[in-house]
């Protein structure tokens, strides 16, 4: 039986709650029996050693709220073999992802991860802790949502030297420059209407001046590319100074606009800036997709697209993150 946690229970952990009691029969096919035996927020906490009942947690947590033990309590008194932490992210901290990350490593239990915070400001020291303890540490959701690519980059390309990634990472950002483009409207007119349709936050800057698409950035260059990056190494400029005429300007010699995050070893450079893309290139997407370019040595280069954010598309990555795991382990075993 496999004991999990549930560190955050926004929309992603409430998906992935919901995912893990829907899909129960399938998932347990892959991996063998499993149980949600606590579920964390900023407020408090749900557990039982049995195996709670997830859609009732998830009532309790729009109906009552939690209470009872924080997190950090919960970790050292709850047994668990695996913690899914998807707390907020805050890329200067890491916290409070990072310490829930630590303390559960140490005590021998597996993570998987859709908080980006941790991955931008300790992925060497989250690597090291997870090798010396033994656990796997996955995070392919805190990039691209349900767009495959961190284990698309490690397995399936294995093998391959990764010279570049290129990619469109920010629906939000991806959104607005469609409109702006496809509507003729100003970046002030779209955002309003993306703010209206839930796309964009109350405050959009973490996604609007490139900072998502940044830490996005750093964990790829890390993670496939061994770049050893921090957040500070990267060269920002967001979507805010766009206007129509720039879509015309481009249009007219048949491009159009994307704010493009780009990791290019060789050269030693991360940059996330507005950039010309043609067409009827694979990264001119529309709406709000991500996609992502990478340039290898023996296979070429391999795009992959699919959608960026929405909390059951982040959630297909935490399960595929979980089923990998826990397969892995089956197999190992039997």
């Amino acid at each position: 039986m496999i004991n999990i946690a549930i560190f955050g229970f926004g929309a992603v952990g409430q998906g992935v709650a919901e995912v893990l009691h829907r899909k129960k029969e399938l998932i347990e096919g892959f991996i063998g029996r499993y149980r949600v035996v606590a579920i964390t927020d900023s407020k408090g906490s749900l557990t039982d050693e049995k195996g709670l009942n997830l859609m009732e947690a998830i009532d309790i947590k729009k109906n009552k709220g939690f209470s009872g033990m924080k997190t950090l309590e919960v970790i050292e008194k709850v047994d668990f073999d695996v913690a899914i932490e998807a707390t907020p992210t805050n890329v200067h901290s890491g916290e409070p992802g990072l310490t829930h990350i630590v303390k559960s490593m140490e005590k021998n239990a597996n993570v998987i991860t859709s908080n980006k915070g941790p991955l931008v400001t300790d992925f060497k020291k989250l690597e090291k802790l997870a090798e010396k303890k033994g656990v796997r540490f996955m995070y392919e959701a805190t990039v691209g949502g349900a767009m495959p690519i961190i284990k698309l980059a490690k397995n399936d390309l294995a093998g391959n030297d990764v010279r570049v990634i290129k990619g469109v990472l920010n629906g939000t950002c991806n959104y607005i420059l469609t409109r702006m483009e496809k509507e003729k409207m100003t970046y002030s007119q779209v955002l309003s209407e993306a703010q209206e349709l839930k796309i964009a936050e109350a405050d959009p800057s973490y996604d609007v001046e490139g900072i998502d698409s940044a830490a996005k950035l750093v964990i790829l260059a890390n993670s496939i590319m061994q770049m050893n990056a921090s957040f500070e190494d990267v060269e920002i400029t967001g979507i805010t100074r766009i206007t129509p005429e720039s879509f015309e300007v481009a249009g007219s010699k048949n491009y159009t606009i994307r704010l493009i995050a780009e990791a290019n070893r060789k050269k030693g450079f991360l940059k996330v800036s507005p950039r010309l893309v043609p067409r009827h290139h694979p990264l001119a997407i529309e709406g709000t997709m991500n996609a992502a370019l990478i340039r290898t040595d023996l296979a070429g280069d391999i795009v992959v697209m699919g959608k960026g954010a929405g909390k059951y598309e982040t959630a297909s990555a935490i399960v595929s993150d979980l089923i990998e795991v826990y397969r892995g382990m089956r197999e190992s075993n039997g």
